[in-house]
């Protein structure tokens, strides 16, 4: 998995696995990672599938996934179809079969039953406003419902109504007793059960009550075995509920929870509910877009499953909370495509260019590398004709300050080719730039650019007229003008619309034949991948994945 121990020795949940195992409290180790199948998933998962996966490999251990499907009113199948897509692209295989929190409904139930028998529990017919409205806040205590006090047996009689479908949504629910005065709000007698008349992917219409999250996750997580619960800090505040309920029930098994920092990253979008909103404001074209941190929206840009987990093993577990910067994450994709992405020529932004003084029915043959550095890779052929296209970036009428591209009256030398004169420009009646004429230098084929050279601006890449294909080239800026935002922040606000910039452009017509590959390095541009997903016979599709570009 990881290539050295550093994810283990600079980890701190390893250190009281460790302790654990040394003082032989336990001695089989059983991990999990429990998504909502109600989403994508996104990069900041992939650190916790990191962590839960590397620690069942390191002991020799367990991790399950287990789909954590109480809410049918946002969960759906596709949802979890993506998950395990995700995880087996990511190289990941989960121990036994996949796990699902609703296979544990009735004994939740059960679990449930001798809560309130303990009156521990109680069916309240608060509204869910007045039940926020009587938690108080962090500086005033909440107040006791005026249900609270209701005896064991209506509670038993109702809570078992509840599971009939007797009463409406939002009618009861059943909550906890614990202290409505606790600094802790979330043990201000939480919900456990809420009523919902939703059909269920996997119990069809067998439940009109489902647990809420907190209730069903640290039983869940007995019932399957875990030794070790791990999640991100903002569950820290529940860590306090999840001990009482296995306190207060009689379940054998007793996991620990164990918190760890979330995974920020500049410009990222991971939250659920915004990424909603983005799909239906139509900003973005799926839970895949590439704009996204979803995992599929990195894998349809390009990136890599071995880049992705590097990224995060990397990076570390620790406890305390910060923001990685965006270009960390693009490191490690482009330093395991500096080493294997074939090299090639491709024009964004084509301009044409015709060589006055070279034959019409003329080409000439080139023997090029397809990488610069690995000699294993091999040799293409290209050809040289008498019209060209080079990136309307790559030209200027007039001089500027460290522009060393071609200019007009100046020369410039063809990427593994000649050198060129810029002469005459021709326009339209707007006065955009038609093609450019030029002449070449028949025996500079080869020269190299140095220090005796200076007339010669610069190097620029290009691509012969009849020996290139068009395609789609999309190229992506952040989704967002601020590094980071807060889950209530206004997000639709912060959306940069240039996001997205789409180019007709060319590539090396018989590049894809020659190339069983979906990743490249075009020169001077960046790394791009072939977009299969979204390409057909009629129109290739490249996005960008990293730009090479400064200007």
């Amino acid at each position: 998995m990881c290539k050295n121990n550093n994810f283990y020795k600079k980890n701190f949940i390893f250190k009281i696995i460790q302790n654990d195992l040394k003082n032989k409290k336990y001695n089989f180790i059983c991990t999990r990672f429990p998504p909502e199948p109600n989403g994508y998933l996104h990069i900041g998962h992939i650190k916790s599938i990191c962590l839960n996966f590397f620690i069942a490999k390191f002991y020799k251990g367990n991790c399950f996934l287990r789909i954590d499907d109480t809410n049918p009113t946002t969960e759906n199948i596709k949802y979890i179809n993506s998950i395990k897509k995700d995880l087996m692209w990511l190289g990941f295989k989960w121990d036994g079969n996949i796990k699902y929190s609703s296979n544990y409904f009735e004994l939740i139930y059960e679990y449930a039953i001798e809560l309130i028998n303990k009156n521990l529990a109680y069916v309240d017919e608060l509204s869910i406003e007045e039940i926020k409205s009587y938690r108080g806040t962090l500086l005033l205590p909440g107040k006791n419902s005026p249900y609270r006090n209701r005896s064991i047996t209506e509670s038993l009689k109702l809570f078992r109504n509840m599971r009939l479908g007797k009463f409406p949504e939002g009618r009861m629910c059943l909550r906890a007793k614990i202290d409505m005065k606790s600094k802790i709000i979330i043990m201000r007698d939480p919900v456990l059960y809420r009523i919902k008349f939703q059909k269920h992917h996997h119990t069809g219409k067998k439940w009109f009550i489902y647990p809420t999250y907190d209730f069903c996750h640290c039983i869940s997580d007995s019932i399957e075995g875990i030794t070790h619960s791990l999640c991100t800090l903002e569950f820290l505040d529940n860590k306090v509920l999840y001990n009482w309920i296995l306190s207060n029930i009689s379940i054998k098994n007793y996991p620990k929870q164990y918190e760890f920092s979330k995974l920020k990253i500049e410009y990222g979008i991971t939250s659920k509910r915004n990424i909603r909103l983005l799909i239906k404001s139509k900003i973005v074209d799926g839970w895949d877009d590439p704009r996204l941190l979803t995992i599929s929206g990195l894998r349809r840009k390009g990136y890599t499953a071995s880049s992705l987990k590097n990224f995060c093993y990397h990076i570390g577990v620790t406890k305390q909370n910060n923001i990685i910067q965006l270009s960390y994450l693009e490191f490690f994709i482009k330093k395991e495509l500096n080493k294997v992405a074939p090299r090639a020529m491709a024009i964004l932004r084509p301009l044409k260019i015709i060589i006055d003084n070279f034959p019409v029915k003329k080409k000439i043959k080139l023997l090029i590398p397809n990488h610069p550095s690995n000699k294993n890779m091999g040799y293409k052929i290209i050809y040289f004709t008498k019209e060209i296209y080079i990136d309307i970036l790559d030209f200027s009428e007039k001089e500027k300050k460290n522009y060393k591209r071609l200019i007009l009256g100046k020369k410039v030398k063809l990427r593994y080719a000649f050198i060129i004169k810029a002469n005459k420009i021709i326009k339209d009646n707007n006065g955009n730039i038609i093609h450019v004429h030029c002449t070449y230098y028949k025996n500079t084929l080869g020269m190299k650019i140095d220090k005796k050279n200076q007339k010669i601006k610069g190097i620029i890449h290009w691509i012969s007229c009849s020996n290139s294909k068009a395609v789609l080239f999309y190229l992506y800026n952040n989704l967002l003008k601020k590094k980071n935002i807060n889950n209530t922040d206004n997000i639709l606000s912060y959306i940069n619309k240039k996001s997205l910039q789409i180019y007709n452009g060319f590539i090396e017509k018989k590049l894809l034949q020659e190339q069983k590959k979906q990743h490249f390095q075009f020169e001077r541009e960046g790394y791009f991948y072939l977009d299969k997903k979204y390409s057909n016979k009629k129109q290739i599709i490249f996005n960008q994945i990293l730009s090479l570009r400064k200007s």
